[in-house]
């Protein structure tokens, strides 16, 4: 899929579901929900940016994403339970690379919901979109050293680990180590 058309499909983002989860484009609307859990520290411990400081923050960065949307250069979605209609995080795709046909995904879930298995299955249908809708050969996770949790979900998702790029991201003012994981078409099974 070329730049201009992955561009055209997120300027009107598709709506995804799964069981217990939509997925779908984020609005203002959300900002209470979303300050949330962007307000804590455990949240973006293992994350590369900070706690947002109140809601005019939260308010702005969803303002931002709006614009971003409009243009199709966000590639991430709200996560959204059934169930009570709260959105509880955000998953999608930090980069797509339409020349080489490989994505990466990330995520993000309000602790409240963490041990449950809802960011595997968003994540899940996240990398199904890619690689159904976009054609993607390769697909993609990085996680700070440290945070096995989120290396357990992208393994529980099907990715392989494949090493750690020592101290090749430089986050809150310190280089980290960085584990990836990745999955790509021809291992890629409908089940997982």
């Amino acid at each position: 899929m070329r730049k201009t058309e992955i561009q055209k499909l997120f300027s009107n983002i598709p709506t995804l579901t799964t069981e217990r989860l939509t997925l779908r484009k984020m609005t203002k609307a959300d900002a209470e929900d979303m300050f949330e859990y962007s307000k804590l520290d455990e949240v973006t411990r293992f994350l590369r940016w900070y706690p947002h400081p109140d809601i005019a923050h939260t308010r702005r960065h969803l303002a931002m994403i709006e614009r971003e949307y409009r243009i199709g250069c966000f590639y991430d979605w709200g996560i959204v339970e059934n169930s009570s209609g709260k959105l509880i995080g955000t998953c999608g795709f930090t980069r797509i690379d339409p020349y080489n046909f490989t994505g990466e995904i990330g995520y993000v879930l309000n602790p409240k919901y963490w041990s449950q298995g809802l960011a595997s299955e968003a994540a899940a249908r996240v990398i199904r979109f890619g690689f159904e809708e976009l054609s993607l050969h390769r697909i993609e996770a990085k996680y700070i050293v440290g945070n096995e949790k989120s290396r357990a979900l992208m393994e529980r998702c099907g990715m392989k680990f494949e090493g750690v790029m020592r101290s090749s991201m430089l986050i809150k003012g310190e280089f980290r180590d960085i584990g990836v994981c990745s999955v790509i078409f021809s291992e890629y099974s409908l089940e997982v």
